[in-house]
């Protein structure tokens, strides 16, 4: 693994550089806009926002001019055009902005999905249409399945890819690393603590072992240069402020430190619950 770790990265498409750990919420977050304000004041600002409103779409409408220093990525559902529009307008709307820098294609797990997308009439022509206009700077795709979102990548749709790479789930690195390299797609990994599995103990942990707290985890796959952005996905304030700490420490583990969050990976995979 490389003895440096970059911290800020170019996305292109006209965004503003970004700090490689980015912030992440869900439905069920407790942070509040104060809360996201002081990520972006310690240099957080990839925000990928899930559609809900919260504390990082309240925090996000009222930025004003500090609007162009961050990256907003929203989550699309929606599979037809008409309904991407819509989805669009409103996420404007309850961001209280008048473009968003990626947005992508929500959980597209099966090609039928993504068939219905590029279809005509589907989701990712009114997305383009809006690209082109620059309502939407850059189009991407979430999804658990890497060799398919490979498969897509490659229809050259895509600027960016969002996909699970955590030491639990590491077979992005054979098979979509290379080819994100090679088509020069950002790579924005979530689920980077295996939905907290990582920070949990096994039955086969050698004696003495105790998990390390998230941070380490994050360090785990940014360490890894094709990631681009490790999106956390803290709860509450005091996970905000364990996981950002990752900003006064910023280095890759050391070759031993990062063997044994691998094995460690190994293990949760081989033990925790199952999905997919």
């Amino acid at each position: 693994m490389t003895n440096a770790m970059p911290r800020i990265v170019d996305l292109g498409h006209g965004t503003p550089t970004v700090c490689r750990l980015g912030l992440a919420t869900r439905g069920t977050s407790r942070l509040t806009a104060a809360d996201v304000h002081l990520a972006i004041a310690r240099g957080i600002n990839y925000l990928n926002w899930c559609g809900e409103p919260d504390g990082l779409s309240r925090a996000i409408a009222v930025l004003g001019r500090r609007r162009r220093e961050v990256v907003v990525g929203w989550q699309l559902h929606a599979r037809d055009g008409a309904g991407a529009v819509r989805e669009l307008e409103r996420a404007l709307a309850e961001l209280g902005t008048d473009y968003l820098d990626v947005v992508t294609f929500y959980y597209v797990e099966r090609d039928d999905e993504w068939q219905d997308i590029i279809a005509a009439g589907g989701a990712w022509a009114a997305l383009d249409a809006a690209r082109r206009e620059g309502t939407v700077r850059m189009l991407g795709l979430t999804s658990h399945q890497r060799s398919l979102a490979a498969g897509w990548a490659r229809s050259r749709r895509l600027d960016l890819l969002m996909l699970r790479y955590n030491a639990a789930h590491r077979g992005a690195e054979t098979e979509v690393f290379p080819l994100a390299r090679r088509l020069h797609l950002p790579f924005v990994a979530f689920t980077c603590l295996r939905w907290g599995d990582l920070l949990n103990p096994t039955p086969d942990d050698p004696a003495g072992f105790a998990p390390p707290p998230a941070r380490e985890w994050y360090r785990f796959v940014l360490a890894h240069p094709e990631v681009t952005v490790a999106l956390m996905a803290p709860q509450t304030r005091d996970e905000l402020d364990a996981d950002v700490a990752l900003l006064d420490d910023w280095c890759p583990p050391d070759g031993e430190r990062y063997a044994s969050l691998r094995a460690h990976g190994d293990r949760v995979h081989a033990h925790a619950r199952k999905f997919w």
